[in-house]
């Protein structure tokens, strides 16, 4: 059964077959438009949007301008990534790319893909920094809790999320790949039980206090890197176990 799943034998494991998650990486710049160029058009609508709006709209002395456009390019990359196991993976399989090597490909673009754009990101928050908020004092790209003094670990700040919604939204492609509509209606039921037994659990304990200490009292590169990349990495682990039954 293994081997009709994955047919290649070991005895062909030559070079140019480790280049193979090379070629996968490559293949996914055939979308390149929806991989890369929408979620920065998104992104670069809602920033215009957000000028628009703060420019038209009076100033709060003390208070600072602050939105939350930024998340948008990164709920699009779930969209992407849905994609690229709904219609990548069925096109690589029919050119005999192995399930090992389209996770190892798509696994490294996305490595590729989310340091880039957090690099981008920690380029437009330095530029609007030295703009004083655009001229208007808006923090688009600077919201004042993920603003790091350290320039790596802002860069971290912008760079897992992306890995985290990125493996998320590959485990949810290979769980509708490899149990169809029911796997995705039981993991969606699943989680849904989970948080309410979870939330239960907090108000019996009167715990909730706690629960928001947590979350003040530590620090944001740790909410938004430390822990998402954990997340991220058992979400990939959980991916790649699927995908390796997983059908066109």
């Amino acid at each position: 059964m293994t081997a009709a799943l994955d047919p290649v034998p070991p005895a062909l494991d030559t070079p140019g077959r480790r280049r193979r998650p090379l070629t996968v990486a490559r293949m996914q710049l055939v979308n390149l438009p929806v991989q890369v160029g929408m979620p920065w058009l998104i992104l670069g609508i809602s920033f215009a949007i957000n000028l628009v709006i703060f420019a038209l709209v009076p100033e709060t002395p003390g208070e600072p301008k602050v939105t939350g456009g930024l998340l948008s390019i990164y709920i699009f990359v779930v969209v992407a990534h849905l994609v690229t196991m709904t219609q990548m993976f069925p096109f690589a399989l029919g050119l005999s790319v192995t399930r090992r090597d389209f996770f190892t490909g798509t696994s490294l673009f996305v490595l590729v893909q989310s340091a880039v754009q957090g690099l981008l990101l920690t380029l437009l928050l330095a530029l609007e920094q030295a703009t004083g908020g655009w001229a208007m004092g808006l923090h688009f790209f600077g919201v004042p809790y993920l603003v790091q003094q350290n320039w790596v670990l802002q860069w971290l700040v912008y760079t897992v999320p992306f890995l985290l919604f990125s493996f998320v939204s590959i485990l949810a492609g290979t769980i509708f790949k490899r149990f169809g509509q029911l796997g995705m209606w039981t993991a969606s039921i699943g989680l849904l039980l989970l948080g309410g037994i979870a939330a239960v659990l907090i108000t019996w304990q009167q715990a909730w206090p706690a629960v928001g200490r947590f979350f003040t009292a530590t620090p944001a590169v740790l909410l938004v890197a430390g822990y998402p990349a954990i997340v991220a990495a058992l979400a990939a682990a959980a991916g790649y176990l699927f995908l390796r039954r997983a059908t066109a």
